[in-house]
């Protein structure tokens, strides 16, 4: 675990661990913050003690960060393009990562002070991309190109619409309650609230079935929480460990001989296909080469296709790159620059330098420093083509299949983490849930609805926030637990008359509203604070 540590500069080394502990304080914050959400109905319908919801929700935390995979993980390292992180200065990398983290924990922290329930998801993402413009508006270059537009267009897609979900299931889950639900004195009972409970049988305690039902969705609650949320910190440390250590990092080093042996024969049945298929794909790049800087581009591919460096030099005037960017800016050199590497036969030359690589390859540990990084490149560029020629509507249904089996292989050693990351963050972000969960418990809890919350609305909130971000995590889209989970219970509270408190769900919108703009000019002022005041140290 620790070996990669010593092969970095004793300063480096230094900040590095103050990064990671820094992730690992994120994630028990965030675990505290989003605790709540996990707890707060299986509690206020009286189904479990707050200390055994509690630490029902830290187990269960902890098993869905450990059983769920990396796609969310990666989704976030993907919000920034790839040259963010790699040919880069690892003081670089730490003052992104540093701006990031003073810039969530603040936000997190303040939030979690006024017990208002805010979005970790989206503080977050705000301080991705408020490093994303800042870097752009150093390196003069256009704003759009220090994002990766077509994720961040996914990502806050499904922010937005999850609780929109969460309201509408919500409410369709207690129609049918009331509806299908609602005869006979056994199945009248899920529609009253503990207090009734308490005044017509004595005890405040749900029937046996729907106790279970209630303690079985927190606990899936608790499991989708851990399966996406945990995953956001997996990601921060793999950032953080690529951009910093790339050697020990950049590829799973740990990876066998029979996983390089997947991934080598997926990209030459990649080739292969590509090449059955050539006059189709003719027209198809890597995205990342027409969304980043050309001069970044180019300097990448120079590594990739060596022939290129004579080609660009009739591009370069002055060796200036602030006009070689803005020059290329214009929709004709784009054009000029596609044409180039076109006519490079660029894609073939990419699958057949990754194949090259590959060739006779038993370990990782057999290449140097630059062949790794190559070596990730090449394959990320070859999933992103993959990726187009699925999106096209000629290609067919068995195709489809057949490539994306191939980009699980293509990926099986990049989008990696080593077992020690997750298990770190598994244990702060369960640790975190024993701590500071109840300030914002009372805010969902009490202060949504006009009336105490009944049965059938607990079960209806829970299961809608299971299923949803259950289904999210799967799909590797970040979500917002919170989000969820009060537009779930507000769906739920709007049946039968209940209302909702409107100065609570006021200051709920605002502090969800403000959440992006805040993140951003917090992460990008201090990250241009710290670029500026270390601008000996930081080159970009």
């Amino acid at each position: 675990m620790s070996h990669f540590l010593f092969n970095l500069e004793i300063h480096i080394r230094i900040m590095l661990i103050l990064a990671l502990i820094l992730v690992f304080i994120y994630e028990a914050i965030n675990g505290f913050h989003d605790t709540a959400n996990s707890v707060v109905t299986v509690i206020y319908t009286c189904a479990l003690r707050s200390h055994s919801a509690v630490l029902m929700s830290g187990i269960f935390n902890f098993l869905g960060v450990i059983l769920s995979g990396l796609s969310v993980a990666y989704t976030i390292i993907h919000l920034l393009p790839t040259y963010f992180f790699t040919n880069t200065n690892p003081n670089h990398i730490l003052a992104m990562i540093f701006s990031m983290l003073f810039a969530a924990i603040l936000w997190n922290l303040g939030t979690w002070y006024l017990r208002l329930p805010t979005s970790s998801s989206h503080t977050l993402i705000g301080t991705l991309i408020g490093i994303g413009l800042v870097h752009a508006i150093i390196t003069d270059c256009p704003m759009m190109q220090g994002l990766n537009i077509p994720q961040l267009i996914n990502i806050f897609l499904s922010l937005i619409i999850s609780p929109i979900i969460g309201v509408t299931l919500a409410r369709i889950m207690m129609l049918i309650l009331c509806r299908y639900w609602n005869n006979g004195k056994k199945h009248k009972d899920i529609h009253i609230t503990p207090t009734q409970q308490t005044e017509e049988y004595g005890r405040s305690q749900p029937s046996l079935w729907t106790r279970v039902v209630l303690i079985l969705s927190a606990a899936g609650v608790s499991f989708s929480h851990g399966a996406n949320d945990g995953q956001k910190g997996i990601g921060l440390i793999m950032l953080l460990l690529i951009g910093v250590a790339p050697a020990s990092f950049m590829l799973n080093m740990n990876a066998s001989s029979y996983d390089i042996s997947r991934t080598r024969n997926a990209v030459n049945n990649f080739y292969e296909y590509y090449t059955q298929h050539y006059n189709n794909f003719k027209t198809i790049v890597p995205s990342e080469i027409t969304s980043i800087p050309i001069s970044i581009a180019l300097n990448q591919l120079k590594v990739i296709v060596p022939s290129i460096t004579d080609t660009t030099q009739t591009f370069i005037k002055n060796n200036n790159i602030t006009y070689f960017n803005q020059y290329l800016s214009s929709p004709d050199t784009e054009i000029q620059v596609k044409k180039i590497f076109h006519d490079l036969s660029l894609t073939l030359t990419i699958i057949h330098n990754a194949s090259l690589l590959l060739e006779n390859l038993d370990n990782y540990a057999e290449l140097n420093i630059e062949q790794r990084s190559q070596m990730r490149q090449l394959l990320i560029y070859i999933v992103d083509i993959l990726d187009q020629i699925v999106a096209l509507p000629e290609t067919s249904h068995n195709n489809r299949n057949f490539l994306n089996h191939l980009k699980e292989h293509l990926l099986n050693t990049i989008e990696y983490a080593p077992t020690w990351i997750i298990l770190a963050v598994a244990l702060s972000l369960s640790l975190g849930t024993i701590i500071g969960w109840k300030r914002v418990a009372i805010t969902i809890g009490e202060k949504i609805g006009k009336k105490e919350m009944t049965y059938a609305q607990g079960l209806s909130a829970q299961l809608t926030t299971a299923i949803s971000i259950g289904t999210a995590s799967y799909a590797g889209m970040p979500v917002s637990t919170t989000h969820v989970l009060s537009s779930s219970i507000t769906g739920s509270m709007l049946m039968r008359g209940w209302g909702v408190q409107r100065k609570t769900i006021k200051n709920i919108l605002i502090t969800w509203s403000l959440t992006l703009p805040v993140s951003i000019i917090l992460s990008g002022s201090f990250y241009w604070i710290t670029l500026k005041l270390l601008h000996k140290y930081i080159q970009i």
